[in-house]
């Protein structure tokens, strides 16, 4: 089967005197970076899936993206309603999808999500899934914590997740 080229629509969101990169595909997002990743952490983590991407900085293109984080940031918003586009094993997409069930303001532990997706059993496996997550903070990945209550890891670095949860009121 012939692979076919697929372009991927990015720009960057200034928050705070920070910048995160957000990338789409036409069907949805794709990508949403930590503010300690840049545009060659997304491209290398796109590529992997497939290596025929065409990358295209377009921010008229992410404009309803950028408002909708803005409007998370601001505290205006509590859900990040936005067409996705995830790519990743069944496991991981069950994962991430379990992760989307967990209410603004609440988390859960890994074992939790282990359970929620019927494999009580897979808690590291859980936790590699969760890293794998390419769109953080709408696959709110940080509400994710340890069972002793320590915040456990967090590709975007502990700072951010500690921010995004106090944000959050959890």
């Amino acid at each position: 089967m012939e692979r076919k080229e697929e372009v991927i629509y990015f720009s960057s969101l200034e928050q705070d005197g920070k910048q995160m990169i957000l990338a789409a595909t036409e069907k949805g997002l794709c990508w949403a970076g930590g503010f300690n990743e840049d545009e060659e952490d997304m491209k290398a983590w796109l590529l992997k899936q497939n290596p025929e991407r065409i990358f295209v900085e377009n921010a008229e293109r992410l404009v309803p993206y950028n408002h909708i984080f803005k409007e998370y940031f601001s505290g205006e918003r509590n859900r990040l309603d936005l067409p996705l586009d995830l790519r990743g094993t069944t496991f991981q997409l069950a994962v991430w999808d379990a992760l989307q069930q967990i209410p603004y303001g609440e988390t859960k532990t890994y074992s939790e999500i282990a359970a929620a997706i019927g494999n009580p059993k897979s808690i590291r496996a859980v936790g590699t899934a969760i890293g794998k997550n390419p769109v953080l903070i709408v696959v709110p990945c940080h509400r994710v914590i340890q069972k002793d209550g320590s915040l456990g890891g967090f590709r975007a670095g502990l700072d951010l997740k500690k921010t995004l949860l106090e944000l959050e009121g959890a």
